[in-house]
């Protein structure tokens, strides 16, 4: 019979660990959400205070205005998040890797996919997971031939082939082109 630990090295107990390990991927999910949502609010609450964001900022306010910018430079983005790694320092530190594809449609290099690992580090505020810090790494990045957003409407379920509805009907994504003052 294997003995379960009580409290291992990284002061958590096996339940404590599954349970934050389930809080941790639910928030590499909902950053994946707000990014093809552009709920930037949202996107910036995932966030420590002291998450640094360079000549944006810190914190929440840091990552809004990182974000604000950097997604009006392309137009839809997909990311489908994959593997997750995540070991524990302590009971509210931990850091890990999340593999992502991401599906963009970039106005320079027109529609891509990408293979993305982040590298994450993560610490308790308030009760709740949040990144203290995420890099952006990148295994490649290339152009496809075709770019799906130049299809006619699909017009689900009638026809199988064609553009989606999302995420333009999506109330966050129209507010955020809304703001810049043109929706792509």
């Amino acid at each position: 019979m294997v003995e379960i630990e009580v409290e291992g090295p990284d002061g958590l107990s096996p339940l404590g660990r599954v349970v934050a390990r389930d809080e941790i991927r639910q928030l590499a999910y909902r950053y994946a959400a707000a990014i093809d949502r552009r709920a930037i609010e949202e996107l910036a609450s995932l966030f420590a205070p002291d998450a640094d964001f360079g000549e944006s900022g810190t914190g929440p306010a840091g990552a809004a205005a990182l974000f604000g910018q950097s997604l009006r430079e392309v137009g839809m983005a997909v990311l489908l998040v994959g593997n997750h790694l995540i070991d524990f320092d302590d009971p509210t530190h931990a850091h890990g890797q999340v593999w992502c594809r991401g599906y963009i449609d970039d106005h320079r290099d027109g529609f891509i996919e990408q293979m993305i690992q982040y590298r994450d580090r993560y610490v308790v505020v308030d009760g709740q997971w949040r990144f203290t810090g995420r890099r952006h790494l990148l295994w490649y990045g290339v152009a496809t031939a075709e770019s799906p957003l130049t299809q006619p409407d699909a017009d689900w379920p009638r026809r199988q082939v064609g553009r989606g509805s999302l995420p333009y009907r999506e109330p966050s994504w129209g507010a955020f082109w809304d703001d810049a003052g043109s929706a792509r």
